[in-house]
């Protein structure tokens, strides 16, 4: 059954882009909320870009749905469990 699954099939539908210092509106970026979920990734849109931190919104939201979160400017941004689920 393994051997039938295609590369296509297993390979991520996101392009993320891990490294900070190229951080711009728009990039998708894989963020955590540890306080809640420990490790667990989320997908999220950059919505601004700081010196010190990001604004992002769940990637897929359309925009007068999504609640933006501030997280940290870092590879994966973390985002406290109180900007993300209150």
């Amino acid at each position: 059954m393994k051997d039938m699954v295609t590369e296509a099939e297993t390979s991520c539908p996101f392009a993320f882009n891990f490294d900070p210092a190229t951080f711009k509106v728009g990039d998708i970026v894989s963020y955590q909320v540890p306080e809640a979920f420990g490790e667990m990734p989320f997908v999220g849109e950059l919505v601004e870009v700081a010196d010190d931190h990001v604004i992002l919104r769940h990637y897929g939201m359309p925009g007068g749905d999504a609640k933006c979160m501030r997280g940290t400017r870092e590879s994966r941004p973390v985002v406290s469990k109180s900007e993300a689920l209150e």
